[in-house]
């Protein structure tokens, strides 16, 4: 599975709208909305690479109400379990 993140800014008078038809897009598992320098951030999940672009800039960027999009591929992910059991390596538990 290749995940990409998406953040998006929008028309600031749109972005309910926005992130409610995002998320009902294929291959969109999560919308978020967001404090920061970006109005959403979607999380999209396809097999394949050539996916990608047809998720983004067939759907997501033609989506009413949306004025740019950044793509970020993701290589790995962590969970914050995976995390917390690196950080314990030679630690014995507390209990």
């Amino acid at each position: 599975m290749i995940t990409a993140i998406v953040l998006i800014d929008c028309a600031t008078d749109s972005i309910p709208e926005v992130a409610e038809t995002l998320a009902a897009l294929p291959n969109v598992s999560e919308v978020y909305s967001v404090a920061g320098h970006v109005d959403l951030i979607a999380i999209v999940r396809v097999r394949e690479y050539e996916q990608i672009a047809e998720v983004i800039a067939g759907s997501i960027s033609k989506t009413p109400g949306v004025i740019d999009t950044d793509t970020h591929i993701a290589f790995r992910a962590y969970s914050q379990h995976d995390l917390e059991g690196a950080f314990a390596i030679g630690l014995d538990d507390a209990d």
